[in-house]
């Protein structure tokens, strides 16, 4: 008489198989809440990693029927010329070009505080949340200081989301236009980005 094996024995080899290759894959310590993984468990072993340019202009309007700057908390002293401990919060147009007509390619959101008492300068923390084509829904994340009446300022990206997950590189900018009465401003943006 033949005799039959259970499947048990060849679930438990498939088990131990699985585990063992799930153990191959992630690597270093695991502390219960942080560990090393592979780049295959997130998909990124066939990515290579690109360098994107991206230009387009920023618009701070303060003033006018439809701003797009809060201020939160005021300055320090009205007599201060940097308005030193202003904060405004940010929902800016972003577009191909320097005319508030041209193209809405996305927005630039969060917020900028003056934090120097000598000159006018700004620490700023922004999500460029883009809308256009394959990159709609996609983020660029900057976060730095901004001395504003400086020629060309830099400031760094610290990362982003969609299809600029693991970003890096740098943004430099450059005032196109600035009415000193009102605040309102225009500025170039040249964001340079490492991504997959």
């Amino acid at each position: 008489m033949a005799r039959i094996l259970p499947i048990f024995p060849s679930k438990f080899i498939i088990f131990s198989l699985l585990s063992f290759l799930a153990i191959i894959l992630v690597t270093g310590e695991n502390h219960g809440f942080v560990r090393n993984l592979d780049r295959r468990l997130i998909g990124q072993i066939k990515k290579k990693e690109k360098l994107s340019h991206i230009h387009f202009y920023w618009h701070d309007t303060i003033t006018g029927r439809n701003p797009s700057v809060a201020q939160i908390v005021p300055p320090v002293s009205n007599a201060s010329a940097t308005a030193f401990g202003a904060i405004n919060i940010i929902d800016d147009p972003l577009t191909l070009g320097p005319k508030l007509s041209s193209k809405l390619i996305g927005r630039a959101q969060g917020f900028y505080a003056l934090t120097s008492q000598e000159e006018v300068g700004l620490l700023m923390a922004m999500n460029f949340a883009f809308i256009e084509g394959k990159y709609n829904g996609s983020v660029i994340t900057v976060l730095g200081r901004n001395p504003v009446f400086s020629k060309v300022r830099e400031m760094p990206v610290i990362g982003g989301s969609g299809l600029f997950r693991f970003a890096r590189g740098y943004v430099q900018l450059s005032t196109n236009k600035f009415n000193s009465s009102t605040g309102d401003a225009i500025v170039e943006y040249n964001v340079y980005v490492l991504h997959y």
